[in-house]
């Protein structure tokens, strides 16, 4: 499946029912009086929450939604019937934007949610609703309102607790392969994660949390190279992200600091919240160095790094990575608790 994280659409509400100007007529009643119907409400489209999607693939082709037109009133005081209201489905982390002006309509993170974009016309009233004791034989009635009718971009962002992130052939992909049932392409070859993934590591059969894979970066991604910038706004709800270094490419700790730089600059360029997020460094490939290289390269990052916590894992070989898990699931319990009592 093709994985699309952004499209522009087109809702249309549906217009409300005209009121109905009409006269009782009966064989013996000459003066039956008005008894024409209001018309039935225009329908409203919403847009609502389907944890079960994970793209908005569906919107390739589909880009214009309508609602249900509002039926006019009858005579007889019969109402009109009021248009069905349309319900679109969207994933989970779905952003809801003005098409024209990019404000911010909603931003869909409950499963269920429902989000009301387009709200349909009001009913015209009936000749029977101008009766009065002065006024016998109104013929006056009123057109139903116009539905809304906007332009929208979705934009849709995963909703992880982890976010991996690093230059390509880093080992992302076979790291959320070793502690998740995700099942990333992993090869020999750079941009072998041509879009996003998201997995489940699970600690014990009580605690877990969701991982996100994105495309490589590389030094130029905030400018158009590459494919990772497309997809940075995927990390931007995580709560902590995982640098993961290839150490067995770059073995010193000049080379890996010029990577951890490049990282940094392309996540400030590209949104400074983003590059303010919690990050730990992670070195990756240990199974191809010695083990007191690995821990002089350690030692070396966290003397130039004081203010990131710095690990050493295989992902290939699983060596450290339960580890890690652990280590994560311990920070994110521990943020929550602060959370929850700043509330």
């Amino acid at each position: 499946m093709k994985f699309v994280d952004e499209v522009v659409i087109k809702v249309v509400a549906g217009n409300g029912g005209d009121g109905c100007s009409s006269f009782r007529r009966e064989k013996f009643i000459p003066k039956g009086g008005p008894d024409g119907g209001d018309g039935g409400d225009g329908g409203s489209v919403y847009l609502v929450v389907d944890k079960g999607l994970n793209t908005l693939v569906d919107f390739r082709h589909s880009k214009i939604f309508c609602a249900g037109r509002g039926q006019n009133g009858m005579g007889k005081e019969r109402y009109g019937k009021a248009g069905e209201d349309l319900h679109i489905r969207v994933p989970l982390g779905t952003l809801v934007y003005e098409a024209d002006t990019g404000d911010l309509i909603g931003d869909l993170v409950k499963d269920g949610q429902q989000l009301l974009v387009a709200k349909g016309g009001g009913h015209g009233v009936g000749n029977i609703r101008f009766k009065s004791s002065t006024n016998r034989i109104p013929r006056k009635f009123t057109k139903g309102e116009a539905g809304e009718e906007r332009e929208l971009r979705l934009e849709m962002q995963l909703l992880a607790d982890v976010g991996l992130l690093g230059l390509p052939n880093a080992g992302k992909s076979t790291f959320i392969r070793q502690v998740t049932k995700a099942r990333s392409k992993v090869a020999e070859y750079p941009f072998t994660t041509l879009y996003p993934h998201l997995g489940v590591a699970r600690v014990n059969s009580e605690s877990s949390f969701v991982i996100a894979d994105i495309p490589g970066l590389i030094e130029g991604a905030s400018t158009g190279a590459g494919l990772g910038i497309q997809f940075l706004r995927h990390l931007s709800r995580t709560r902590l992200l995982l640098h993961i270094i290839d150490i067995a490419t770059y073995p010193n700790v000049e080379q890996i600091l010029e990577q951890i730089g490049v990282i940094e600059n392309e996540l400030s360029q590209f949104e400074v919240k983003l590059g303010k997020l919690p990050r730990w460094l992670v070195l990756n490939k240990t199974d191809c160095l010695d083990e007191a290289d690995v821990e002089e390269l350690k030692s070396g990052i966290m003397r130039q790094k004081t203010d990131m916590p710095c690990y050493s894992i295989s992902a290939i070989s699983g060596n450290g990575c339960r580890e890690l898990v652990q280590e994560i699931m311990n920070w994110i319990n521990t943020n929550l608790v602060s959370e929850d009592s700043v509330e």
